[in-house]
């Protein structure tokens, strides 16, 4: 492990260095927030999508610290109900990044790279992000601790070659509420599979009382900073191609705290058993070959 990759990792779980000014995505007609730099032009954005009875405010400081680091960063703010529909939040997410390159944001001096975009969420709105990205090309998409939608990411997955980051807990990746695996197994484009240390799929989200209450959605601080500066450190190399981050986006590069996964194993072991038993009749071969010759 790079003695840069330690120092990079804990560098970008705290703010960035630009000042921060927040907006409401209704004055565009999309219930929803946006918190960009001060000021910049050409800027990279992401359009994020909320979990399962979350709305935009959950992910308040998620999105104040991508736009600290120089992304412009909104949430729709929609879909926020027991009974959400998936692909309604996908259409809300790519409404958002409409609004983003098409307007001036901030006070006047804000605008995106409409080629610098990517989608991301947590759970079903990492789904989400994907059943989006299935539908308009981005430069890269982010799947935080990925829930099941319909319709199914993984059903999509094949057909997208953006490159993504997938990131899981390495306490639930292999649960019944992760798609994580599935999903990765699936994607058609470059990818980071990667789970974080003693993190559980709901860890990054604060004030979801109620599923606090029923011992679902414990927030855990030390996830929700290892998952952001894993998710600026990517952005920061896919949207800008910022070499500095580049660990970021090796799918097995070693980072603090965190596991490269890779989501194919049985397969690469099926394919080891297979040059074993190769050899392993190469072998009979030459033994009957020399029985013969006696």
């Amino acid at each position: 492990m790079s003695a840069s990759a330690k120092s990079l990792l804990n560098l970008l779980t705290s703010p960035g260095p630009h000042r921060v000014l927040g907006g409401n995505l209704a004055v565009a007609g999309q219930p929803g927030v946006v918190f960009t730099p001060e000021r910049g032009t050409n800027l990279p954005a992401v359009a994020f999508g909320h979990g399962w009875l979350s709305g935009a405010g959950n992910y308040v400081r998620l999105l104040q610290h991508l736009a600290s680091w120089g992304f412009v960063a909104a949430a729709p703010d929609s879909e926020r109900g027991p009974v959400p529909s998936h692909l309604n939040l996908a259409l809300d997410l790519l409404t958002t990044l409409d609004i983003l390159t098409g307007v001036r944001l901030g006070e006047g001096n804000v605008t995106v790279h409409p080629e610098r975009v990517a989608l991301a969420g947590h759970g079903m709105g990492a789904g989400a992000a994907v059943i989006a990205a299935a539908q308009r090309p981005v430069g890269a998409v982010a799947a935080l601790y990925p829930a099941h939608t319909a319709p199914a990411g993984e059903s999509l997955a094949p057909k997208i070659d953006i490159p993504a980051l997938i990131v899981a807990g390495d306490t639930d990746i292999e649960s019944v509420g992760s798609n994580a695996l599935p999903l990765a197994r699936a994607w058609g484009g470059p990818l980071v599979l990667r789970t974080v240390d003693g993190a559980s799929h709901n860890g990054m989200v604060a004030g979801r009382r109620l599923l606090a209450a029923l011992g679902a959605g414990k927030h855990e601080p030390r996830t929700e900073r290892l998952t952001r500066a894993l998710l600026v450190g990517y952005l920061s190399y896919e949207l800008l191609g910022d070499k500095k981050f580049e660990a970021f986006a090796d799918p097995e590069a070693r980072l603090p705290h965190t596991t490269a996964v890779d989501p194919n194993p049985v397969a690469d072991e099926l394919e080891e058993l297979e040059d074993e038993n190769s050899r392993l009749s190469g072998r009979q071969v030459v033994q009957l070959v020399q029985l013969l010759r006696k």
